[in-house]
This record gives C-alpha cells, sequence and structure tokens, in this order.
C-alpha cells in the first residue's frame, strides 16, 4: 500500500472546510490538515499577483488519488486550482494502517 498527501490551496476557511469534509465524509481521505495564512506569490494571466490562501492537506492512499482530484474539483471555486500528490515515503505504520482503514479502496468500497 503506498500513502500520500495530496494538497490544493483556497481563498476561503469556508472553501477549504468543504473540501476537508467531502473528502473525509466520501473516506477519500483519512484526515485533512487546514493551514490557515499562508501568501502565495505567483504568475496568472501574464500578470504576477499575490494573496492570501489557506493550504489543504489530505492523508490518503495514491491508489484513489484520480477520485480525490475530481473531488476537490467539483468543490473548488478556482479556475486552475493547485492539486498535488507528494508520496509518504514512510511513516509510524499504525499511523499508515489508520489512513488505509479510513480510506476506501480503488473500486470504491470503504
Amino acid at each position: 500500500m503506498q500513502f500520500c498527501y495530496v494538497v490544493t490551496l483556497t481563498s476561503t476557511k469556508e472553501e477549504a472546510k468543504q473540501i476537508a469534509h467531502s473528502l473525509v465524509d466520501k473516506n477519500l481521505a483519512a484526515c485533512v490538515n487546514i493551514i490557515q495564512s499562508v501568501t502565495s506569490v505567483y504568475k496568472w494571466k501574464d500578470e504576477v499577483q499575490e494573496d492570501p490562501e489557506l493550504m489543504v492537506w489530505a492523508k490518503t492512499k495514491k491508489s484513489i488519488f484520480e477520485q480525490i482530484k475530481k473531488d476537490i474539483k467539483q468543490n473548488h471555486s478556482y479556475e486552475l486550482p493547485a492539486i498535488i500528490m507528494l508520496d509518504i515515503k514512510d511513516g509510524l505504520p499504525e499511523f499508515l494502517k489508520w489512513i488505509d482503514e479510513n480510506t476506501i479502496e480503488p473500486d470504491g468500497d470503504a
């Protein structure tokens, strides 16, 4: 079993919480952390932008990343949301087991 974090950013706390609840309610993530108050500097449509954002970190399985991407996109207001998967190379075995037990299998079964 391979585990990962899926990371996205939002402009509001309400949207971050909506994404978090959707992922956990559907067993797409065992846990979602919302980190408030990050500043993002980026180029969008040939202009440099600077905005406050919230960072959303979901602990999950790599095998359901496609389902997670779809769910985040459905709940996201951005035209082009950042949705990034980061591998968890190792971890406390009991914690990784907990992630496994609290997320669905790729075919959709819990």
